[in-house]
């Protein structure tokens, strides 16, 4: 059966066809919009589809939660081994599925909400411990 514009692609024929991130960043992306939608929205059982709707801006910043609460301090490195290294990278993956009906956006939507939302190196930088003056615990 030949594919159409309006069929729904599976996310495995997704990645193959852009061919840039593997299938784990894919579904990292898909867990993450679901987290974020929970996080904004609350139980969205009750509430449609639109109602739930999250920006490109808040769902790069959905994302980083999602990132460093699953993968703490080596968020930037799982994220840089999938090939995520801006939060435009977000954006192409998000408008891949929905070009293959995976996701919906709204007429307002642009994959352009997703550029430099914030920087990576900074985003994910570890937490600066602070400096305490050592002192002697014991003396011999």
């Amino acid at each position: 059966m030949p594919m159409n514009e309006t069929t729904r692609k599976t996310l495995e024929q997704v990645v193959e066809e852009c061919g840039r991130y593997p299938l784990e960043a894919f579904e990292f992306v898909r867990q993450g919009l679901s987290q974020t939608v929970q996080q904004i929205h609350g139980d969205r059982r009750a509430k449609g589809e639109e109602a739930c709707h999250v920006s490109g801006q808040d769902l790069c910043w959905g994302l980083r939660r999602f990132a460093i609460s699953r993968y703490g301090m080596m968020a930037r490195t799982v994220l840089g081994h999938w090939g995520i290294v801006r939060t435009n990278d977000f954006g192409r993956i998000v408008f891949s599925m929905v070009e293959s009906k995976l996701m919906q956006k709204t007429d307002e939507d642009d994959i352009r909400d997703f550029h430099h939302v914030y920087d990576f190196a900074k985003a994910f930088e570890p937490p600066v411990r602070p400096e305490c003056a050592s002192r002697i615990i014991f003396e011999m």
